[in-house]
């Protein structure tokens, strides 16, 4: 029985040779893809089935879970002013019921939840998913570009310091880790696109 650590992974620009060196730097063997639209225009290797194909030829798996857990949620419920709100799909029947596929699996699988975004504070893997698996007390690590890991809790450190909240007296670290996901998330979070509106002149 392999410890219950989960990992985070951004595709980014990655070649797909790359990609792979990294998932084997860390022993992953399940991609677990929390990608809405599993597809890249920029970066084709990684749209869904070519990703699939290439993962299963090497002995990893692959599986989708982005109806579960993606940032563009599909319930307009999850939505506040046009932008999804992580504090609603968290509360969601089908995000608990992801990440709970995701705890589980975990316990026999070495898996890192796949998006697009180089830096994981770009990402609701991060904001939202694995902002999740922390509060459930599981260990959570982030696989950088370069190679190196990041855990969790250096990663909320360096999301409170951006968001100029570091140090600030009267304020407890879990005051400042709250503001500081709240700024991110406004910031980052998908946003839909305004209906236009033309007028017609009389």
């Amino acid at each position: 029985m392999r410890s219950q650590q989960i990992f985070t992974i951004g595709h980014s620009t990655h070649s797909i040779d790359s990609f792979l060196s990294l998932l084997r730097a860390h022993d992953i063997d399940t991609i677990v893809d929390v990608r809405s639209a599993p597809y890249s225009r920029f970066n084709p290797a990684f749209s869904r089935e070519p990703l699939k194909q290439e993962l299963k030829k090497q002995g990893l798996s692959y599986v989708f879970l982005g109806k579960e857990l993606g940032g563009r949620p599909s319930d307009p419920a999850c939505y506040e002013g046009g932008r999804a709100d992580y504090v609603k799909m968290a509360a969601t029947e089908v995000y608990r019921s992801g990440l709970e596929r995701v705890i589980e699996g975990s316990l026999s699988h070495r898996i890192a939840l796949m998006c697009s975004e180089a830096d994981p504070l770009d990402c609701h893997r991060t904001l939202l998913v694995a902002r999740s698996l922390a509060d459930r007390q599981l260990g959570v690590a982030h696989i950088r570009r370069e190679g190196g890991v990041e855990t969790h809790t250096e990663a909320e450190d360096r999301l409170i310091c951006s968001a100029g909240l570091a140090g600030i007296l009267l304020r407890t670290r879990e005051e400042a880790l709250i503001e500081a996901y709240t700024l991110q998330a406004g910031r980052v979070a998908y946003a839909e696109e305004p209906t236009s509106t033309t007028v017609k002149a009389r």
